[in-house]
């Protein structure tokens, strides 16, 4: 099981705040924690294809329980509306499916500083989190993720010299 990974790349849809279709038990409200720009906005997140070109009539919550009684051992969740920011992980979304599916989520999309690794960890009780664009033109250095990580009292692997 471990060894099989699903990436699901959601993307949120929008709605009116007071939302009463199908998706209603899965939609986010923007609050006092988020982002200025999500202040009484609500939304569901929807399943998409082709780096998120593409949306699909399914949700994330659909697809991750789905994917997990088929036999995945992990979920990596990106989100398609953080890739690239530097706003930090999209907390809603990942504590949604972290605590619809019992196999591992890895977060993904959207670090931007050192903080928003320990930030993950401490708000979602998500296992994993990643990120690439931050390391690769060295705005963050892995060394200075692990560090802040070490300081919140999170464990993390040590680096092999």
């Amino acid at each position: 099981r471990q060894a099989v990974v699903v990436s699901i790349d959601p993307k949120r849809v929008y709605v009116d705040a007071g939302y009463d279709g199908p998706r209603k038990p899965e939609v986010v409200r923007g609050g006092e924690a988020g982002l200025e720009k999500d202040l009484g906005k609500a939304w569901w997140y929807q399943c998409t294809v082709s780096g998120g070109r593409e949306a699909r009539d399914l949700s994330v919550v659909e697809l991750a329980k789905g994917v997990e009684a088929l036999g995945a051992g992990e979920i990596l969740l990106n989100s398609i509306d953080r890739d690239g920011t530097g706003l930090g992980f999209d907390l809603d979304l990942i504590r949604l499916v972290h605590r619809s599916v019992r196999i591992p989520v890895v977060a993904s999309s959207g670090a931007g500083r050192a903080e928003h690794f320990t930030e993950v960890f401490r708000e979602t009780g998500v296992e994993a989190a990643l990120a690439a664009g931050i390391f690769h033109r060295e705005e963050v250095g892995i060394d200075e993720v692990k560090q802040a990580l070490a300081e919140a009292g999170i464990n993390t692997r040590r680096t092999s010299e």
